[in-house]
């Protein structure tokens, strides 16, 4: 089985050269606490058995200055592509997107809506203001991760996809279903959303610890909406340093939560969807 990492975060130990500027002025506990540089990354991939990996900015850490990860990943292209945060409501979106791509570049964006440092859920990613830089994103072929909690912003995404539907977004922690209270319910809800062939998720230990509680009835939660997205739309990421296990028991966390699903799947969520949607990846494993 191959497998991609399509969800990592590094810090380095460099605070002069890299200096913290968390949005909104505060720091994750994970990146006080925890934080693995990218030489950390590749160390913790190889004992696992992990080929490459998806550098998704650390906005807890850094906000929008991306130099970490477009730094990690031009040392090591074989094994990295880098995805950054960027300001969508800025008058220059649009252009400075352009800009940031390319070789040696971004090969994603994240947008960070809501998160543990961010609790109340923001809904100016649909704003009329950013609607330059989705248009620029698909224009670019662009995977844009939005980090948001489905709920009451779920109308404002189906909005946005709606109103851009050539734009590929790849939703963080498939945005947090409550799978404890009902898997059966949050399934439903998540299947919901397959219709729009843009939306691709992003299956995390945030959604895989709660379907591992949930035992049989996981089954409740995934074979809906794995039926809705196809595997093709569903990539798996560890969260690594964010999540507090170690990578090869994130790993086995995924492996055992969808063993009961074909293999084809399997590989699928692993590594063929992640290829897809950042193809640098494809391209240098070849």
């Amino acid at each position: 089985m191959d497998f991609v990492d399509a969800h990592c975060h590094i810090i380095s130990a460099d605070t002069s050269s890299y200096p913290p500027a968390p949005l909104g002025g505060k720091q994750s506990a994970w990146a006080a606490t925890r934080p693995v540089t990218a030489e950390g990354m590749l160390a913790r991939m190889d004992e696992t058995g992990i080929d490459q990996a998806v550098l998704v900015q650390a906005t807890t850490h850094y906000g929008y200055d991306n130099s970490y990860v477009l730094d990690s990943t031009r040392s090591r292209p074989d094994r990295f592509v880098a995805v950054g945060t960027v300001d969508p409501l800025l008058p220059d979106a649009a252009d400075s997107l352009k800009a940031a791509v390319g070789e040696g570049g971004l090969a994603g964006v994240r947008l960070f809506t809501s998160g543990s440092t961010v609790p109340t859920q923001g809904e100016w990613f649909v704003a009329p203001e950013t609607f330059p830089f989705w248009e620029r994103a698909a224009e670019l072929d662009l995977p844009v991760c939005l980090q948001m909690r489905l709920g009451a912003a779920t109308g404002q995404l189906v909005e946005l996809l709606e109103r851009f539907p050539g734009v590929k977004v790849l939703l963080d922690h498939i945005g947090y279903p409550d799978i404890a209270a009902s898997p059966a319910r949050a399934g439903a809800e998540v299947a919901a959303l397959g219709v729009h062939p843009g939306l691709h998720l992003k299956l995390t230990h945030r959604n895989l610890e709660r379907l591992h509680d949930a035992g049989e009835q996981a089954a409740d939660f995934l074979t809906p909406v794995v039926e809705a997205f196809g595997a093709a739309r569903i990539a798996w990421g560890s969260n690594l340093p964010a999540a507090e296990q170690s990578l090869p028991e994130l790993r086995a966390l995924a492996e055992g939560v969808l063993a009961a699903l074909p293999e084809a799947d399997r590989q699928e969520i692993f590594a063929g969807t992640a290829r897809r949607l950042y193809p640098q990846l494809a391209r240098r494993d070849a």
